[in-house]
């Protein structure tokens, strides 16, 4: 990764500076200091893995302004609506979506430490951010770790031009015998609106296949492309693209099983329910659901057992022949273990416009912080 010339606009932050200033907006805004703690904790880990996408850029649009609009509580009240020796319910009452998965996914990995097993689903929660940190959780913890979330409409189903399905992540984790676990963590669109909100701030256009229109034509002027997301004139492709030929059925069905396991199992919302706004255009909360599982590994081989397997699967992979031009070959998890490394050291690449976001933010709360570009 070239990065001077990637981030050749940014100014790399110490993360400490940006998790200071993350927990001093929400804990300003309302959200209790431990609720803060965790969201600022998700987000973080988000920006640490390069996965820049659903780190701090999010923080205003997602959360604050979303807080603002009265749309997304502050206080998380956490309700178990039904519990089990293996399986268990929340409501998370519009609240936090980091402080009511995180307990979730500690609920299934306590129940899996116990019965081998655990699943959590959780209806009427929020954005959660990235998949990958409670996937993370599980294989910390010995475990392999599945986690989906539904959300607002954005993909058009195969032969469709209509966004009916969210981005809709599905997320596996598992330890390896190697310096970091399996960890897939993407959407089951081609592309994920947070990825477009990037190009936007960098003011460019999107690559072709993307996005299409209500004719089924690809889209790529960007900032118009977000408006037209949440109009539902415009609808991400799913994994595979448009049509059949390069597999987008595939992209499509995923998404439909993340639907389902993010509504039906917790007698939650779905698609155009989760679209933000009543029937007179007015904003309303995003009520998503999400699903929790962890497998105890200790309950079928020894621990050294399966990562043995599962490191030398990734080491078979990443050792294959390569393609001509091609310099190497990754596995899961691989490039976001580089990226921390190098970001641990170096800091996190703020663009222009999140650097007016922070200072935005700062005059407006008059926060105690001073900023590398002051």
């Amino acid at each position: 990764m070239n990065y001077a010339d990637k981030y050749k606009d940014c100014e790399w932050i110490r993360f400490e500076l940006l998790e200071d200033f993350m927990k001093q907006c929400l804990v300003k805004i309302g959200v209790p200091g431990d609720d803060a703690d965790i969201v600022t904790d998700v987000l973080i880990e988000s920006d640490k893995r390069g996965i820049d996408s659903h780190g701090i850029g999010r923080l205003k649009p997602i959360y604050l302004d979303r807080i603002d609009a009265g749309i997304l509580n502050t206080k998380t009240k956490i309700d178990v609506v039904k519990d089990t020796e293996t399986t268990a319910v929340l409501d998370g009452n519009n609240g936090m979506g980091h402080v009511v998965s995180k307990a979730a996914m500690q609920m299934a990995i306590d129940k899996a430490k116990k019965y081998g097993l655990g699943m959590v689903t959780v209806r009427n929660s929020t954005h959660y951010g990235i998949a990958g940190y409670y996937a993370t959780m599980a294989s910390d913890a010995g475990m392999i770790g599945l986690t989906g979330t539904n959300a607002r409409p954005s993909i058009a189903p195969t032969h469709g031009v209509e966004n009916m399905l969210g981005t809709n992540p599905l997320t596996f984790g598992f330890p390896t015998d190697e310096e970091f676990p399996f960890i897939l963590d993407c959407a089951t669109s081609v592309s994920q609106r947070g990825k477009i909100e990037m190009y936007s701030r960098a003011g460019k256009d999107l690559p072709p296949g993307w996005v299409i229109d209500r004719k089924g034509e690809t889209r790529t002027d960007t900032k118009q492309v977000l408006v037209d997301l949440t109009k539902g004139m415009a609808a991400l492709a799913p994994l595979g693209g448009p049509g059949e030929m390069t597999g987008g059925y595939k992209g499509y069905g995923y998404a439909a099983v993340v639907e389902v396991l993010s509504a039906a199992l917790q007698d939650g919302s779905y698609m155009k329910a989760l679209g933000g706004f009543d029937e007179d255009g007015k904003k309303i909360p995003y009520p998503l659901g999400h699903f929790f599982l962890a497998i105890d590994i200790e309950h079928f081989v020894p621990m050294a057992v399966f990562k043995g397997i599962a490191g030398a699967i990734m080491c078979d992979l990443r050792n294959s022949e390569k393609a001509p031009g091609a310099e190497r070959i990754y596995t899961a998890g691989e490039k976001e273990f580089e990226a921390r490394n190098y970001r641990m050291e170096h800091g996190c690449p703020v663009p222009p416009a999140l650097q007016k976001v922070m200072t935005d933010y700062r005059e407006r709360w008059k926060l105690n912080l001073e900023y590398p570009w002051d």
